[in-house]
């Protein structure tokens, strides 16, 4: 999925879109999402001026993003502006290594539990092979009034 096609099943947009290309997807299983990480990015000149690092929650935020997609492609439906996605839980998040511009961040997300409108995901960031962070996700997908 590029780009055009992301954004029928996100309703992020710039500059909190974080989920640039899709490249795997199995339906009710996984998906593998990428993110080009760049010195252009807007959090940058604050996190750090002198050593830039890509903030741990958004790159949370980047898996969780990737994970509605796969839960929005799994239902076989596309979002509307009534649609949200909100956190119900994060646990066990590791931060291994810092993501800095120039990378490219991996997310690979798996679906471990569905139940009605609640999912459960294992979410995996990498960068060159080597994990950045890793955490359990659930989220809650709902429609506003």
């Amino acid at each position: 999925m590029d780009i055009n096609e992301i954004v029928q099943y996100l309703p992020h947009r710039y500059p909190f879109l974080l989920v640039d290309r899709v490249l795997e997807l199995e339906e009710n299983k996984r998906i593998l999402a990428l993110k080009n990480v760049t010195m252009n990015e807007p959090f940058f000149p604050g996190h750090f001026p002198h050593h830039p690092v890509m903030p741990g929650v958004l790159i949370v935020e980047a898996m969780a993003q990737a994970a509605a997609v796969l839960s929005f492609k799994s239902m076989g439906v596309k979002p509307d502006e009534n649609s949200v996605v909100y956190f119900a839980g994060i646990d066990a998040v590791r931060f291994k290594r810092p993501v800095v511009p120039g990378d490219q961040l991996l997310m690979e997300v798996e679906i471990t539990q569905s139940k009605r409108n609640i999912y459960k995901y294992k979410a995996v960031a990498r960068v060159g092979g080597e994990i950045a962070t890793e955490a359990e996700l659930m989220c809650a997908l709902k429609t506003l009034p």
